[in-house]
């Protein structure tokens, strides 16, 4: 299944880019299409008693042109891996029983969302019930008798006219769309249907779901305590989606359907997990201090919600998600550590310990730092047994275990048949001292095959998203195509980035984009005087917040050949009064409205500059993007095009703020960059004119 061919969109002429490969060695270069050939593993459960692995084997289906997901199980003794469930659509959210004699999980059959039980003894497998909406992630309660899910309720906009009846086969225009919530539509789901998630209960056997909670503003994320009493979180304020980041956590009582928040301080409190042995509960979350960035820190309680103890105040990273140890005694978590996603043990003294520092390879098209793991709930003692997914620089996620820590036994090679003979760029990590300021940027490298540092290279700057996220070591196709073509590609974690402390990623708090430029340039500066680029064929390109850092730079520097700015923010003003995230925006990046600031709004704002600008810039988005809207990047094409600078629009058709999240989308970006950066290649036009 090796079919070669791509679907372009918008496509510019697609150049041959940077010279350093030619069509003579396809056989071992990371070509365009073998992005189709990609598979990673995600969502690794094991079992209670650590014998079996189930995760989701994703691949890429080429002629619905999405990424799939089976399930697959891996003995963890013998190492024996065979598929599980296959061939019903994309299936996911598997969980295994208390028991570890069945698993729930989600897919969907004729288009309706399904939640399923198979029994491991026999392999069958029912339908607990067909539902209406797509559920959240479904959660066994200890007995194993009830499942529990969130789920969309539906409620009927109100209208303020009756439309008189058609005639029978007339084509009116659709009825008005009446909103009246702040956030009427997102990113990735377009305009919201009116309602609210709320809590479902439905025997293990199927039958009828039970909806457990009516909250006006909703609830989510169940977790049980004990068979009759559930664990929810939301935020029952008046005013709910004034205050986005803000959610308590709630008791339900199953039997009265009764509510009481156990949480109550202003700031999030969320993703609550139940000690084995009941007498605990573990949770995130802050005391919201109005930042765009704040470290979260684990909590822990009575099951009545008394006697809180911040477990992290003495950890100075952020934690991402929590399991339980089987003994009780401590959390396995998962945290960002100078740019390298690690699991760690904490105590309940708050003592942390790193356990394993390879987890990752789940964000296939660029190298941010994503993985998951599970903890054998009846297993190990204090050494757990821990499935995670296994990241590296030449492979997308893995599938490994390991004995409460150090290197973990890799279980899967699902892509050496794709890349086993294909020659991969070379990652090398570097640090760089800002120009600003002086501190440590850490930065990587993706040498391409046969480098030599000789000066002549060409160079692109790829920037995160976020702007509060991480970069690291990993798998990216994107990186990897460029390198194929010949560029040096370097990606760095500028102030503002996670992963190396709360005050190093508040650098940027009502600064960004800022200082954060002048550390991008300083890793330029690191390239050039290592002789590995050439300065007459320097390129830069980001998406999102790297989206913002780029229209910034070429409006404050000319030193780039070349510019291609991706889902970026332009003008803070439209973003924070339409984007998705808008109420986040002002009250956190901003703590103020566009009226009461503007001077601030546009200050950080691209378009402040945009007449500096003399850089050729692509500027590309989605036509469905809702978190960075097209009339941002319409805006800054625009402005470019109307001074007469070198510029093109690329719209994608379709594509969400994840612009690539198929694969012939991430194809046709990664591609039209190198197209237009070839075309503003010195060495390129050099070539054309002999």
């Amino acid at each position: 299944m090796k079919t070669r061919y791509i679907l372009a969109i918008s496509c510019l002429p697609l150049l041959a880019t940077a010279g350093q490969a030619s069509e003579g060695d396809d056989t071992r270069r990371f070509t365009a299409e073998r992005v189709f050939d990609l598979e990673y593993a995600d969502d690794p459960q094991i079992s209670p008693d650590g014998s079996t692995i189930v995760y989701a084997r994703k691949s890429m289906d080429k002629f619905a042109d999405q990424v799939v997901s089976d399930l697959w199980s891996i003995d963890t003794r013998s190492g024996s891996h065979r598929p599980l469930i296959s061939g019903q659509g994309s299936s996911s959210s598997v969980r295994w029983s208390p028991d570890g004699n069945r698993l729930v999980y989600l897919t969907s059959k004729n288009g309706k969302p399904e939640l399923r039980v198979r029994y491991q003894d026999s392999g069958n497998s029912f339908s607990l019930a067909q539902l209406e909406q797509s559920p959240g992630a479904p959660v066994w309660s200890p007995d194993g008798k009830t499942i529990a899910f969130s789920m969309l309720v539906a409620d009927e906009r109100e209208a303020f006219a009756k439309p008189p009846k058609s005639p029978e086969g007339a084509e009116w225009a659709k009825p008005v769309r009446i909103v009246d919530d702040l956030v009427f539509r997102f990113d990735g789901a377009g305009y919201l249907s009116k309602g609210k998630t709320q809590i479902f209960t439905l025997s293990a056997e199927g039958g009828t779901p039970r909806q457990v909670t009516r909250g006006e503003n909703g609830f989510d994320s169940p977790q049980w305590l004990g068979n009759n009493v559930l664990l929810v979180t939301g935020n029952e304020a008046q005013d709910a989606d004034l205050d986005p980041i803000e959610s308590e956590i709630y008791r339900v009582e199953l039997a009265s359907e009764t509510i009481t928040a156990l949480t109550q301080r202003d700031g999030p409190d969320y993703a609550p997990v139940v000690a084995p042995n009941g007498s605990r509960i573990a949770y995130l979350g802050y005391d919201d201090k109005l930042k765009a960035y704040q470290q979260t820190h684990v909590y822990m309680m009575a099951a009545d919600g008394s006697g809180v103890q911040n477990l992290t105040v003495n950890f100075a990273r952020s934690i991402d998600t929590i399991v339980w140890r089987a003994d009780s005694r401590a959390l396995i978590a998962q945290t960002e550590v100078d740019g390298i996603l690690t699991l760690v043990s904490i105590d309940l003294a708050g003592n942390v310990r790193n356990l394993v520092s390879d987890i990752g390879g789940t964000s296939l098209g660029r190298p941010y730092a994503a993985g998951s793991f599970s903890v054998a709930s009846q297993a190990g003692g204090s050494s757990p047994l821990i499935a995670y997914t296994k990241g590296s620089t030449n492979r997308p996620a893995e599938v490994a275990l390991t004995r409460g820590s150090g290197a973990g036994r890799q279980l899967t090679r699902l892509n050496e048949d794709a890349l086993g003979r294909l020659d991969i760029a070379r990652i090398e990590e570097i640090k760089v001292t800002s120009s600003h300021d002086g501190r440590e940027i850490e930065a990587w490298v993706a040498l391409p095959p046969g480098f030599r540092a000789d000066g002549s290279y060409p160079m692109i700057l790829e920037i995160h998203g976020g702007p509060h996220s991480m970069y690291g070591p990993y798998f990216s196709a994107e990186i990897q195509r460029y390198a194929a073509e010949g560029y040096v590609t370097v990606y760095a974690n500028p102030r503002g980035s996670t992963g190396y402390g709360e005050e190093f990623t508040q650098l940027i708090d009502l600064d960004y984009p800022g200082k954060d430029h002048d550390d991008l340039m300083s890793v330029v500066d690191a390239l050039l005087a290592k002789n590995y680029v050439s300065q007459d064929r320097l390129f830069i390109t980001g998406g999102s917040g790297g989206g913002v850092l780029t229209a910034w730079a070429v409006g404050k520097t000319d030193r780039f050949a070349a510019a291609a700015t991706i889902k970026p923010v332009i003008n803070w003003t439209s973003m924070a009064l339409a984007g998705d995230i808008a109420r986040f925006v002002s009250r956190h990046w901003f703590r103020a409205q566009p009226w009461e600031q503007p001077q601030e709004y546009w200050r950080r704002s691209p378009l402040s500059i945009v007449s500096n600008v003399k850089t050729p810039t692509m500027v590309m988005v989605g036509e469905a993007d809702w978190r960075t809207p097209a009339w941002e990047a319409e805006q800054f094409y625009t402005a470019l095009k109307v001074q007469n600078v070198d510029t093109v629009l690329v719209r994608v058709p379709g594509a969400s703020h994840l612009i690539a999240r198929r694969p012939s989308q991430l194809i046709a970006k990664v591609d039209n960059i190198m197209g237009w950066f070839a075309k503003y290649d010195p060495a390129k036009k050099s070539e054309t004119e002999d």
